[in-house]
């Protein structure tokens, strides 16, 4: 049979008699705390007066009560006598509601996601994830249709039932979802499996704890989604506090963007799109503009070359440039119009560039630089370039012009 929290979810005080006391580990007759497994935590509460940090069931059935304190220490109680144990109503709550629009969830993905399968679950302090398997791309579109779905299930008020039926049976209705990563204390002794169906929406082979109609999940809202590997779509949401908590956070960022645009929020993605064009046309025009003035800069240089080592270098300083900015028109200029071309610039850190037909050596012309002001850097004999220099680009282009 499954675990007497399943069958009975609002139980949450009860006697038991004390079966086994290993140091923390305390065993009951019979206990309502629920087992960690399939994706639900362990519940939390009392045993004793001792608060309860953590429930296992071992291998061979036995429920485990990992207990804050050694009960011989309390003092405590031994094997035979009667305790009270106390089940956190508010964590055992929220596990039931959360661990339901888990499976509500998974019912709106029926109608929307295609060749859909169930690969995973989790409930976490404050966010619940599912991972689904399925063929449709779960766009930010899907996302919102998931969460209409879910919340109408949800106000529908639908009844939650769960019931023991042979596994055979089970396995030969397709409605069933069944995953295989968290069946734990879904199967029992008998060859039954435990069938838990919220009315005409949504039917799962499951363990866990439920409540008994989908109004008492109250609001759900999906936070996120991603890729965890396998062929996954991990779908995060939320309920409860932290569900109201979201959903007013994207409302307010709403409504401040719509008013920032001077639109209505209705009309947000369409003024997002129209800005988003705004924005890579001024940036096209300012990489237009910086490529001019720059041109314009290197030109001025050229026509004054300084005489080093037998040749002409173009020497310089270029405000309001990166060296990857300078590098390629560095390299157009060397060896046509100048024997090197050096320049200097900031980027955080004053940086130097060189290019050169080869000769002189571009690696060479770095390592004089950075060996005079700090620094590093490096490269080939025909393009090289450093940074972290302790000095102005003035003082780099004036000791190059020397």
């Amino acid at each position: 049979m499954s675990q007497l929290p399943a069958r009975d979810p609002d139980t949450r005080s009860f006697e038991a008699t004390v079966t086994s006391v290993d140091d923390r580990e305390v065993a009951l007759d019979e206990t309502y705390f629920y087992a960690e497994s399939g994706g639900q935590p362990a519940d939390r509460g009392l045993v004793g007066g001792v608060e309860v940090e953590d429930v296992q069931k071992r291998e061979d059935g036995e429920i485990v009560h990992l207990l804050a304190e050694d009960p011989a220490d309390t003092p405590g109680f031994e094997v035979g006598e009667t305790v009270e144990a106390e089940i956190d109503d508010e964590f055992r709550t929220y596990a039931m509601r959360a661990h339901t629009a888990s499976h509500v969830l998974y019912g709106a993905g029926r109608q929307i996601l295609d060749e859909l399968g169930y690969g995973g679950f989790d409930i976490g302090e404050r966010k619940v994830r599912v991972d689904f398997t399925t063929s449709t791309d779960i766009t930010d579109e899907t996302l919102a249709e998931l969460e209409r779905l879910t919340n109408r299930a949800v106000w529908d008020s639908r009844p939650v039932s769960w019931e023991e039926i042979p596994e055979s049976e089970a396995r030969e209705r397709e409605e069933i979802a069944f995953n295989a990563k968290t069946e734990e204390g879904v199967m029992s002794d008998s060859d039954t499996v435990r069938i838990v169906t919220i009315e005409d929406f949504d039917w799962a082979a499951c363990g866990g704890t439920h409540v008994s109609n989908t109004r008492e999940i109250g609001p759900v809202t999906l936070l996120d989604r991603s890729n965890p590997g396998e062929g996954l779509t991990r779908v995060e949401f939320a309920v409860g506090p932290t569900a109201i908590e979201r959903r007013a956070e994207d409302v307010r960022s709403a409504r401040e963007a719509a008013r920032t645009l001077d639109v209505g929020v209705a009309e947000l993605p369409e003024a997002a799109e129209r800005v988003s064009r705004q924005v890579e046309e001024l940036e096209a025009d300012l990489a237009d503009a910086k490529e001019q003035v720059l041109s314009a800069r290197l030109e001025d240089l050229a026509q004054n070359p300084v005489e080093r080592d037998g040749g002409e270098w173009v020497v310089g300083t270029v405000d309001d440039f990166g060296p990857n900015e300078v590098a390629d028109r560095a390299r157009e200029l060397a060896g046509d119009d100048a024997d090197a071309v050096v320049l200097s610039g900031r980027d955080g850190a004053t940086f130097v560039v060189a290019a050169t037909d080869g000769n002189p050596d571009a690696g060479d012309v770095v390592d004089d630089v950075t060996a005079e002001f700090g620094g590093g850097g490096g490269g080939s004999p025909q393009f090289a370039q450093g940074g972290g220099l302790d000095a102005d680009p003035e003082e780099v282009t004036e000791y190059l012009e020397k």
